[in-house]
């Protein structure tokens, strides 16, 4: 007779599992926090300014691109006039937030002056404008 007891084996952590997911879940954060850093249009190209400099973002930021045509596009999406100053009244009810108008260097003036006039009839004074960091020699 055999009267040797065998013991169960111990529950064990998986290791490796563990590893995979915790790479993932950094993949993730760390590429939605570039994409959100700068929600910028590409196609849009900044007048260059000597002092331009890239700005540290603030939180409540809103950048608000204008076209040479007068269309004015947020994260991607088209904002007719009427439907900016809605936004922008939503927008100004948040204590914490400031406006970066993003021109292109052929935008009208007028195009510029009347988002600006949007922001203003929404009450929103803190409006800074986007320019071009200049090249290097």
């Amino acid at each position: 007779m055999n009267f040797t007891k065998h013991k169960p084996e111990g529950i064990q952590f998986q290791l490796a599992p563990m590893i995979d997911v915790v790479f993932l879940l950094l993949t993730f954060f760390i590429t939605s926090t570039i994409f959100a850093q700068w929600e910028t249009e590409v196609d849009i190209n900044l007048p260059v300014a000597e002092t331009g400099q890239t700005p540290q973002r603030r939180l409540g930021e809103v950048i608000i691109n204008v076209y040479p045509d007068g269309r004015t596009v947020i994260n991607q999406r088209e904002f007719p006039p009427e439907a900016l100053a809605g936004f922008l009244q939503t927008v100004a009810e948040n204590d914490q937030f400031s406006i970066i108008i993003r021109g292109d260097e052929n935008t009208p003036y007028r195009e510029i002056v009347r988002v600006m006039d949007l922001c203003r009839q929404a009450d929103i004074f803190a409006i800074r404008f986007a320019t071009g960091i200049p090249e290097g020699p």
